[in-house]
C-alpha cells in the first residue's frame, strides 16, 4: 500500500511540473529578437525614346504623385515624323482607293470575258499590296503619335525623388535613367530568424519595430512572407548569433495607417530590432 501511494505521489509531482512548463510555454511573453533593415522600394524612370531634355521639373527630395510630369523631351524631331507619316498615308490612301476601285472594274469586265482571269489575279494582288501599304501607314502614325506623347515622362508611383540623373540639355539614349525615385509605401522591413524559432514566424503575425530614433515608440507590422528556404546570415545584419548559423529571411510590412504607422524617420537601409507583439 506504501509502494502503491509513493508511485501516485511521485506521478503527481511528474504531472505538476510538466504542466507548469506547459504553462510558461503559453502564458509567459516571448523575447524573441529579430535583427534586419528597413528596405524600401524604389524605381528608376527613363524615356522610352532617345532625346534631347528640354525640362527637368523636379529636384531630389520633391515629393512626387503618380501621374506628375517630371521631364519633358524637345519634340520637334518628332512632329516632323508625324508630319511624314500622316502624308505616307495619304498616299497609301489613295493607292489603296485606285487599286480597290480598279479590282471592282476587273470583277465586271471578266463577268463579260473582256478581261482575262490572269488580269483579274493581278488586279487583286495589287489592291491586297496596296491594302497592307495602308495599315502599315496606319501603324506609322500610330507609333508617330506615341512617341510624341513619349517626349513627356511621368511618375509611375508615389514618393520622393532620390537621385537626378541628368541635366537639363542632355542627349539621351532610350531608356537612360533620368529620376530615381523611392516609394513612399508600402515600406518593408527585411528581417532573418534562424529555425529553432521559425516556428513563430507566421504570416499575418503581428510584430513591434524599433529603430533607434524612436527607441520608446515601435513601430507596427505585420510578417507578409517568409522564405521556404534558408541561407547564411548576410552581413548586413547586426546580430549577437553567429553569422554563419542558416536563417531564414521575412519580409514585414510596416503599418500604412493608425497606430504605428510608417513616417518618413523610417530610411532605406535603416537597421531595426524586431520583437514578436504578444
Amino acid at each position: 500500500m506504501m509502494r502503491k501511494q509513493l508511485i501516485v505521489a511521485i506521478s503527481c509531482v511528474v504531472l505538476a511540473i510538466t504542466g507548469y512548463f506547459i504553462w510558461q510555454h503559453f502564458q509567459q511573453p516571448n523575447n524573441t529578437t529579430l535583427y534586419g533593415n528597413v528596405d524600401i522600394r524604389s524605381v528608376n524612370t527613363s524615356f522610352r525614346i532617345p532625346g534631347r531634355v528640354t525640362t527637368l521639373l523636379k529636384e531630389e527630395g520633391d515629393y512626387v504623385k503618380a501621374g506628375d510630369l517630371l521631364a519633358i523631351l524637345d519634340d520637334k524631331p518628332y512632329q516632323i515624323g508625324m508630319q511624314q507619316a500622316q502624308a505616307q498615308l495619304l498616299q497609301a490612301q489613295a493607292s489603296y482607293d485606285y487599286a480597290e476601285r480598279f479590282y471592282q472594274r476587273q470583277t465586271e469586265l471578266i463577268k463579260k470575258s473582256a478581261v482575262s482571269k490572269d488580269q483579274l489575279d493581278n488586279s487583286k494582288n495589287s489592291r491586297d499590296q496596296a491594302l497592307a501599304n495602308l495599315k502599315l501607314a496606319l501603324a506609322n502614325v500610330s507609333q508617330a503619335e506615341l512617341n510624341i506623347d513619349d517626349t513627356k515622362l511621368y511618375s509611375p508611383a508615389d514618393g520622393v525623388i532620390l537621385v537626378r540623373a541628368i541635366e537639363q540639355g542632355t542627349m539621351l539614349n532610350m531608356g537612360a535613367s533620368v529620376y530615381a525615385i523611392s516609394l513612399t509605401h508600402p515600406i518593408y522591413v527585411k528581417a532573418y530568424i534562424d529555425e529553432v524559432n521559425l516556428g513563430q514566424a507566421i504570416p499575418g503575425r503581428s510584430v513591434l519595430i524599433y529603430t533607434d530614433t524612436r527607441p520608446d515608440e515601435p513601430y507596427l507590422g505585420q510578417i507578409g512572407f517568409v522564405s521556404p528556404t534558408a541561407e547564411f546570415t548576410p552581413k548586413s545584419v547586426e546580430s549577437p548569433v553567429l553569422r554563419t548559423d542558416l536563417v531564414y529571411r521575412l519580409r514585414i510590412l510596416v503599418n500604412q495607417s493608425g497606430e504605428g504607422m510608417a513616417d518618413d524617420l523610417l530610411r532605406q537601409g535603416m537597421p531595426v530590432t524586431i520583437k514578436f507583439k504578444p
